[in-house]
């Protein structure tokens, strides 16, 4: 762990807010992404997220130094979405729609990017946040292991598995040709 985010971690647990706002500044767009990949619902990932590093701050005594801090934190969030995903379910209330993306900046984006992404967020909700930890995040296996509460090999599973669901999407899509091999 970088010397300086021990700093914080140690300046957060003496109630140091401003120390805590740092650290809430450096991991809020991959906490969201952690969120969002098991919600699928924008306004419901933001209120995990914030949940997340409320129970984050509020546990902060119980984290262990030794190991790394974000896996921690992204366990922590994950926890915070399963949880609200399955009170949703309870609820059996749908899902508000997800917003629509700025028109501007679709005409500007990469065809196969787009592509790509909508195949992720068209995989079956055990698979997309694996492929988001481990492409988008640089996460290592071992650590989406840990943060997903999931064995090491049904992670390499499912991340074989959604390779092939996007791949099968993308040549459906003709976004891509199928090659032999």
């Amino acid at each position: 762990m970088p010397a300086e985010e021990l700093e914080l971690i140690h300046r957060s647990l003496n109630g140091d807010l401003e120390a805590w706002g740092e650290i809430v500044a450096r991991y809020k767009q991959a906490v969201f992404a952690v969120t969002l990949s098991i919600l699928r619902n924008y306004a419901d990932a933001e209120d995990a997220t914030q949940d997340a590093f409320i129970r984050a701050y509020e546990n902060l005594r119980k984290y262990d130094l030794s190991r790394k801090f974000s896996t921690w934190l992204f366990t922590v969030a994950a926890n915070v979405a399963k949880n609200a995903l399955r009170k949703r379910r309870r609820e059996r209330e749908p899902p508000l729609p997800e917003p629509e993306g700025d028109p501007a900046e679709e005409v500007h984006q990469d065809i196969q990017l787009s592509a790509v992404r909508q195949a992720v967020a068209e995989l079956p909700e055990g698979y997309r946040a694996p492929v988001i930890l481990y492409y988008w995040h640089g996460l290592p296996l071992e650590e989406i292991a840990q943060v997903l509460g999931l064995p090491l090999g049904t992670v390499k599973t499912r991340l074989f598995r959604a390779r092939s669901m996007i791949k099968m999407r993308l040549v459906e899509q003709g976004v891509i040709h199928d090659a032999v091999g």
